[in-house]
This record gives structure tokens, sequence and C-alpha cells, in this order.
């Protein structure tokens, strides 16, 4: 057997830059290069691996959260079929990267991380950033990364290298199990040599299978559907990465079944379809909402179910309602005592719109359902064109920014109320211009996401909507999108504080308690003094952004136009009103824990409204 004497380090750089993957014939390196802040642990370990191999691009960022952040972003324009390595040095540099990683296994999306760890021959314990424990000598705070890891490998040997990257690239391709996947990499492992067989670093091709469901229980659901007099669609991000949005739109005008969408499936349908709901659940539309109430049969397509998708478990109230999901994962196939339809969704559109050929739910539900999209788009022109120049809400600066973009440019976003309010009124036109990170909602994401965003397809004009709290958390990587060229446009709101969790604490009785940005106040001893004198503007222009200050609607469309011709990242920096005042529509609950005793008189009586709210939730257990 030929062999290839190399370091660990730089075998694994070796290998990662031969892995491709296949799906319908269509053929691409399933990795774009690598992230990575060098410590002294992987400084001349893949540092040096990656030097030896400028074809797979190393990229500098500045925080090794906001890196990750990047590649899961990158990975989900990809539709999963293409994403980024990260690396980083023992301690503080590979803890950063936890939050991140549990936000991509969340959504179940793929990234590869290679932190640093300790000395595996134990030569030099405890090392610079080494934790110690008195019971064991085999584990390091890289352990941190199993629970929120998909799949994880400790790297002793060099020979444990071979094994533990093929079982990498499986998860990692794995249209059901992909997430974050760790491999720790001790720093004295890294810089070790072996002989590695040649066909190890051979091209290899990962072909994505797109599987069946059970004949048996795709013709259960066949039967149910047959039987259904309101049935609908729940449109989650699974339709979007199986690239079957031509199946859902046919599926649904065949059978004149809704489709309502959660924020990783908004864009599934455009928003003018007839039978688009809109956004689902909690931050729901609606009409999304009334259909929902009555449905008695649930479809869900790529959907994870999460609270505010079902508006946590209330959100369908007729007693007799059956779920049929269709879902490349187990998991997620069998949540609410669904009918489980194990199989990519494209797949299993195409057989259940074949079986279903005869099935309409007939002109007046269609009627009914048009209307509630008419209806809905009325709302959402008077909230785009009641206007206040003098100092506007959130709402009226998004539906300027929906009105300004072109059709495939994307707006992107995360955590705050700004998602809600987006998920409500945003009008998609394509399956990529809407981007949520809202299975984990981490506050940071926004920035180097809309980097992701940006180096996955350079001709979209990428919009990042991020408050002022959500700024302070990563704004480093502004840096790092003028480094590599790639602009983006931040629409930065300033809020005064943490906005939407102060609205929350106000509705639960809290009375925003903790959520301002303000002094001490030495005569109450809390912090509500004066607001604290931040100027975030010049922070956005400090670390070499363009900005702008528009004052009022006018001088906001001005700043857009302006900051598209520029070629460098632009930051819009916007005064608003605090309260977001975008009400919910219909029945839109959340559950939110609200004290069983209180002194606080309103928490009280808060506290009977979420008794009473409690009634209407379900367990969903009823078997199909």
């Amino acid at each position: 057997m030929k062999t290839k004497k190399l370091t660990v380090a730089q075998a694994t750089i070796e290998f990662l830059k031969n892995q491709y993957v296949n799906r319908d014939g269509n053929e691409n390196k399933f990795f774009a290069g690598c992230f990575g802040i060098f410590g002294h642990g992987n400084v001349v370990g893949l540092g040096d691996a990656l030097k030896q191999n400028p074809d797979f691009i190393y990229y500098q960022s500045r925080n090794e959260q906001a890196m990750v952040h990047t590649a899961s972003a990158f990975a989900k324009m990809k539709n999963r079929l293409q994403t980024f390595v990260c690396t980083t040095s023992i301690g503080p540099g590979a803890t950063n990267m936890i939050t991140a990683a549990a936000s991509a296994s969340i959504n179940r999306i793929p990234v590869l991380l290679l932190p640093g760890d300790y000395f595996s021959k134990r030569s030099a314990s405890p090392l610079l950033q080494q934790m110690e424990y008195g019971f064991t000598q085999d584990m390091s705070t890289n352990d941190c990364f199993k629970p929120v890891s998909k799949y994880w490998d400790r790297i002793n040997r060099p020979e444990q290298l071979i094994s533990s990257l093929l079982e990498a690239m499986r998860v990692l391709t794995s249209p059901s199990e992909t997430g974050a996947v760790t491999l720790a990499m001790p720093h004295d492992v890294q810089a070790e040599t072996y002989n590695f067989p040649v066909e190890f670093f051979e091209k290899r091709v990962w072909y994505i299978p797109r599987l069946s469901p059970d004949t048996l229980l795709l013709n259960k659901a066949v039967e149910i559907i047959k039987k259904a007099k309101q049935p609908m669609i729940v449109a989650g991000g699974g339709v979007i990465y199986s690239e079957a949005e031509l199946e859902l739109k046919k599926f649904a005008e065949q059978s004149g079944i809704p489709v309502a969408e959660t924020f990783a499936g908004k864009g599934s349908l455009h928003y003018k379809h007839p039978l688009n709901l809109g956004a689902m659940g909690a931050t729901g539309t609606k009409g999304a909402s009334e259909i929902s109430k009555a449905a008695d049969v649930v479809i869900g397509i790529g959907t994870r179910y999460g609270d505010f998708t079902s508006a946590s478990k209330s959100a369908w109230q007729n007693p007799n309602v059956t779920f049929i999901n269709i879902n490349v994962a187990e998991l997620d196939a069998f949540k609410q005592s669904a009918v489980p339809l194990q199989g990519d969704a494209k797949k299993t559109l195409q057989l259940i719109t074949e079986a279903l050929k005869e099935f309409n739910t007939g002109d007046i539900y269609v009627k009914k359902v048009k209307q509630y999209n008419d209806e809905w788009d009325s709302i959402v022109d008077k909230v785009y064109t009641t206007l206040d120049e003098s100092k506007p809400v959130q709402a009226e600066y998004i539906g300027v920014l929906n009105n300004f973009i072109d059709d495939k440019d994307v707006v992107v976003c995360a955590a705050g109320s700004a998602p809600g309010d987006l998920h409500k009124l945003w009008r998609t036109k394509n399956s990529k211009g809407f981007h949520l990170e809202y299975g984990n909602s981490c506050m940071g994401y926004e920035i180097p996401g809309g980097l992701g965003v940006k180096m996955a397809d350079s001709s979209r004009e990428v919009y990042v909507i991020c408050g002022d709290a959500s700024y302070l958390m990563l704004p480093s990587d502004i840096i790092t999108t003028i480094q590599e060229g790639y602009k983006i446009t931040i629409i930065l709101i300033n809020n005064e504080g943490y906005a939407s969790i102060g609205g929350l604490s106000e509705s639960v009785g809290g009375e925003g308690f903790g959520t301002h940005f303000k002094y001490r106040n030495p005569k109450t001893g809390q912090l509500d003094g004066d607001f604290l004198p931040v100027d975030l503007a010049k922070n956005a222009e400090s670390l070499g952004a363009i900005v702008y200050k528009p004052k009022g609607i006018q001088e906001y469309v001005e700043s857009l136009s302006k900051a598209k011709k520029n070629d460098r990242t632009t930051v819009i920096y916007l005064e608003t009103v605090r309260d977001r005042k975008m009400a919910g529509y219909g029945y839109s609950w959340w559950e939110v824990p609200v004290p069983e005793v209180s002194k606080s008189k309103e928490v009280q009586k808060v506290r009977k409204q979420y008794e009473e709210d409690k009634k209407a939730q379900k367990k969903y257990i009823k078997p199909y």
C-alpha cells in the first residue's frame, strides 16, 4: 500500500479539500475553506497545514463564535451542500464556538469544528488555558461540545484520524443527522507525522440521497388526506433545503390545500400565491391562525414544530386533528403523533401529488384561503404606508426596506422583536430572500450571518437587520467583510436596550426590569437612571464601515440608495420608538411562565390570564 508521510494537521486539510457532494447529478466541493483564529496549539499545527494548501482558502475571523455563525449562514444558503471548517486553539477560543455550534445543530446545519486540545502525551500539563479536573486527566473544555454536536471525537493518535474524518463526513453530509461536528485536536498530535494511505486523500464523493417514505405509511397518509375537509400544510426549512418549492406549489394547487410557513420555511411559496396563508404560529397571520384552529389534517413538511410554530402547542384546536409529517429526520417525522413519512421532501411530495390526483378541497375552501391572503396583503400595505416622518417605528422601517430591495436580495435577522415583525410582514418573492436564524434566535448572529450569506452568493445585496443589543454582541466581523470585500448593508436600530425581551417582560407583568441601557440610579439602587451615552454609529465607523444616520423616512430611502452603490459594508443607524407597536393577529399565544405568587398586582393579573391560556394547550397524542 502506498503511503504519504504527513502531520495529522496536514493530513486533515489534504483530506478535507478532496471531499465532494453530489445530489441529483450536481457535484461540488463540500468545503469552501477554513475560518480560523490561531493560538499556541494550532498556529503551526493546522496553521502550517493551511499555509501549505493555499487552494483551501484560509479566512481570518475576529471572534470564534462569529466564524461558526458565518459558516452556518453560508451552508444554509447553499442548502447544506457546502460549508466551512472552523479552527481555534484550546481554551476560550474553543469555548467561544459552543454557542454557535448549538445554533448549527438546532437548525440542522453542517459545520466542521477543529478546536485545539490538551497535549495527548501530557508532557507539559497543565497547559496555558487548560482546565484541570481532580477526578480525571481524560477531559478538557472541549467535552462541552458533546451536547451541542451531532458527532464528537478526540484524535489522540494519528491513525485515529482516518476513521474519525470518515465518520465526520458521514454525519456532515447526512440530510437527517447533520449539524455541528467537533473533532478535538490535541496540540502535540496535530504536529505528529504518520504514513497515511494514499487512497485516503483521493477524491471522495458523498452522494446525497432522496429517500422515499415507507409505501404502507404513504398509502395511510393518502387515505387520511382524502377524507380531510379542512387540511393545511406547514412548510418548514426542509422544503427549501430539499429544493422542493415547485413540488410544494404543484401539490398545493392540485389539492387546494393552503400553506402556512415557519421562520425557516418562509419563501416556500411566493407571498402573493392565493394558497399562501403566510406566517405560522405565535408570530403568525390572521389567516394562518384561523385555518389552524379548525384544521382536521396538518401536513408538516420539513418542520421541527418549535414552540413558535405550534403556538406552544395551542395552534390546532380541532380535537380530531391528525398530523402527517414529511421529514428526512426520524426525530421530526414522529412529532405530534403523526403519520411519519420519513423521506426527502421533494421526492415524497412527488409521490403524494401523484397519489392524490383526484383530490381537491373544493372552491369554497380555496376561496376562503384566498380571501385571507388578500386581507393580509391589505394589512401589510397599511403597516408599510402609515409612515411617521418624525420617528418611525420598526415595522415602518421594515416596510420601506421591503419595498426598496430587488427580488433576489436577502434580508438577514436572528434575534429581538424584528424576527416576529419580519415573519408576519416580509413579502417573500424567492426562497432565499428571507434568512432567519430562529432555532436558537442567537443574538450576534446577524452580522457574521450576513457575511456568510454574501459569501454564498455575492450577486445578491444582503441587508442585515440588527437591534443595538444584538449588535453589541458581535460587531467585530464588520472588519472581516471589509477585509474580504464582501459588502453587506446593516440596518442598525437603536432601541436603547433589550427591546424585545423588555416588551415581553412588560406583557407578563415584569415592567421591563433590567432591559434598558441606563445608569444605575443612586436613589433607587436600580438601573433606571438616565440613558447611557453610547454611540454605536461611531463604533461601526471605527471598524471601517461607511455610516449613515438618516432622520425620517425620506433620508432613510436616500441612505438605502447610497448604500446600494457602495462597495464597502455600510451601516444605516436608525432611531426608533422602543415599543415595537406590531400587535399579534388572530390567536398568537406563546408560553412564557408567570410566577404563581408575586407581590406585584400586575403579575397576579397576568398569572390568571396565563392559566386561562394554558387551557388551550394540547398534547397531540391521538393515534392516527
